[in-house]
């Protein structure tokens, strides 16, 4: 487990299922996600069968807790994915899927959970994400994490009747280096 002040991070459970299809269902919550059709539970079970195939050290789902007084609740998931072992290289990915824990920092502390994660037990050198332009909450978390904006894809994304950008955004390990050495 990686625990925070307010969130820990842990692996998916068969039990989570569930919230996984609720939250999947859920077009505000998909808003900002490549999700442009209903899941099904049978769907998320044989996802969640591939992801207990794959090695860890490929990246994986990672479930979000939430401290609320004396209990950990499960609010999203958070990950590493697509790690590339020459390159030492990966792509990060979030969803809060509980609405009423949207916008009071734990979306935050867990993207800084996974990065610490990602560089200092997987070695990255590099995380990127990507993220639709039209989601400025987003952009701004990830800011505050430390990425930086590396490129757009113009039109990359077609969601809800029109196209947007997609907007690639990076950190390198000495840029995160820097950010702990200084206390953020």
């Amino acid at each position: 487990m990686i625990i925070g002040k307010k969130v820990r991070l842990r692996a998916i459970e068969r039990e989570d299922i569930p919230s996984f299809v609720r939250w999947l269902n859920d077009r505000e919550v998909t808003r900002y996600l490549l999700v442009n059709s209903p899941f099904s539970k049978a769907m998320e079970e044989q996802w969640f069968e591939g992801q207990l195939k794959r090695p860890p050290s490929e990246g994986q789902v990672l479930a979000i807790e939430a401290k609320v007084g004396d209990q950990w609740l499960h609010i999203g998931n958070t990950g590493i994915h697509q790690v590339d072992n020459v390159n030492h290289s990966a792509e990060f990915g979030i969803m809060i899927g509980e609405k009423a824990y949207w916008n009071q920092g734990f979306g935050g502390e867990a993207t800084r959970l996974a990065l610490q994660h990602g560089f200092d037990d997987l070695n990255l050198h590099r995380v990127f994400l990507r993220v639709y332009a039209n989601n400025p909450r987003a952009i701004a978390c990830y800011k505050a994490a430390g990425f930086v904006q590396e490129g757009i894809l113009r039109d990359e994304i077609y969601k809800d009747g029109k196209y947007i950008d997609e907007i690639v955004m990076g950190i390198l390990k000495p840029e995160w280096d820097a950010q702990k050495s200084r206390g953020e």
